[in-house]
């Protein structure tokens, strides 16, 4: 009897590493500032908001608890947008400390990969890519 040849397509996560260099600790604290600075606009937005709606509400005579509730839901806001601030702080400091050639996981993506009898599943489902400024510079582990 013959035995057609079968195989099957699966899907396999894909770590991808950056080697650390100059130009990518450059790029990435970048990256970082502008996500902060956008923070900051955002959180300054809520304020004027916040208070041009409390100066409506007053002018209209409303009481005291819908103040208070608007002001709440602003704290709260920038409560939110402060701790995400806080976050960024860190990854930014902890990309300063960054030695240059270590290599990070800068990212987790996805591929496709036939597999057959035979072939080691374990092998096939550890692969990374490995950049040095955003060129590929290595494939880890069996395609």
């Amino acid at each position: 009897m013959d035995y057609v040849s079968s195989s099957l397509m699966l899907k396999r996560p894909v770590t991808v590493k950056a080697i650390v260099t100059t130009r990518w600790k450059e790029e990435v604290q970048v990256q970082l500032q502008g996500q902060i600075q956008q923070l900051d606009e955002q959180m300054q937005q809520i304020d004027m908001q916040g208070q041009r709606t409390i100066e409506e509400i007053q002018k209209k005579g409303a009481s005291n608890p819908q103040i208070d509730n608007i002001k709440s839901q602003v704290n709260q806001k920038k409560s939110e947008l402060l701790n995400k601030k806080n976050q960024l702080l860190q990854q930014l400091q902890q990309v300063q400390l960054l030695e240059l050639d270590q290599e990070v996981v800068q990212a987790q993506m996805e591929s496709f990969f036939r597999i057959e009898k035979g072939d080691n599943l374990v092998r096939k489902l550890n692969v990374e890519v490995v950049l040095r400024d955003g060129v590929v510079e290595e494939i880890r582990g069996e395609l």
